[in-house]
């Protein structure tokens, strides 16, 4: 019997949500987005539940879009292009949600934080970051823009030039790197996150969940509240992208495991 791709805990007034796709390193298929939804419709809606765990299984947070899922229709005429606008369409909902449900959400991050997954990250309330965890806005490497609100929310959080960095070279960053642009708000050894994150969640589940909903509306009011547009342009510019000759050379490459020759088509 095959393992549920999320699964959904509550304890103590915690509700944890894990993406449970190991072997992809919990990437973005629409399977684990429709439960991932489910999830955070239940966390949402249960009056039990004061803060929201967000992790991955296996030691990794998430590698972002399903690359296979991606291809699955292969790259000829519109398939890859209409399949891009479906999936940046079914991130962006993720990330919308997890700005309207008014509970504290913590994303607990270890290993791969890349793509989608780390933007989804970004739209959380609280990071707690192990030091292994590494950090990527890797779409430039398959010439992409990032989904799930990444230059929006990066705009945000650090301003415009460090964002214009991260985006356009795709460097991998370390926990203390995100640190330092203050983009987690803890770094912990790995052996201590499963700790810290609990102490963090229990502490903000003692605190008054009306003042802390009110909080949370008040901060989107004030900066988030071009996410959505942001979102819809995302998916506009994923979808002609995903027609050019270089997304087509940047997914080729990567599943060929080489590096990839652009030509600016």
């Amino acid at each position: 019997m095959s393992q549920p791709s999320v699964d959904y805990q509550v304890n103590d007034h915690i509700a944890t949500i894990t993406m449970n796709d190991p072997k992809t390193l919990n990437a973005f298929s629409t399977t684990l987005k429709n439960a991932m939804m489910e999830a955070l419709n239940k966390a949402d809606t249960d009056e039990q539940v004061r803060v929201i765990v967000l992790q991955g299984a296996g030691g990794n947070f998430s590698s972002g879009g399903h690359i296979g899922e991606m291809l699955e229709n292969g790259m000829e005429g519109g398939a890859l292009s209409d399949k891009l606008n479906f999936m940046v369409g079914e991130v962006a909902e993720i990330s919308l949600k997890l700005r309207a449900i008014h509970k504290p959400i913590i994303a607990k991050l270890a290993g791969a934080v890349a793509g989608a997954g780390m933007n989804l990250a970004l739209t959380c309330d609280f990071r707690v970051a192990a030091d292994n965890a590494k950090f990527v806005q890797a779409f430039v490497n398959i010439g992409l823009v990032p989904d799930a609100g990444g230059i929006y929310l990066l705009t945000q959080l650090i301003g415009v030039a460090k964002t214009t960095e991260m985006v356009m070279l795709g460097d991998k960053l370390t926990s203390e790197d995100m640190a330092r642009l203050n983009l987690v708000n803890q770094v912990v050894s790995s052996d201590e996150l499963d700790a810290s994150v609990q102490a963090l969640a229990t502490r903000l589940s003692n605190l008054p969940g009306k003042a802390l909903a009110s909080m949370k509306h008040m901060i989107n009011t004030h900066s988030f509240m071009g996410l959505n547009e942001a979102l819809d342009m995302e998916v506009d510019q994923q979808t002609m992208l995903a027609k050019t000759d270089d997304f087509k050379e940047g997914i080729t490459a990567f599943m060929e495991k080489r590096k990839p020759i652009y030509v600016g088509r």
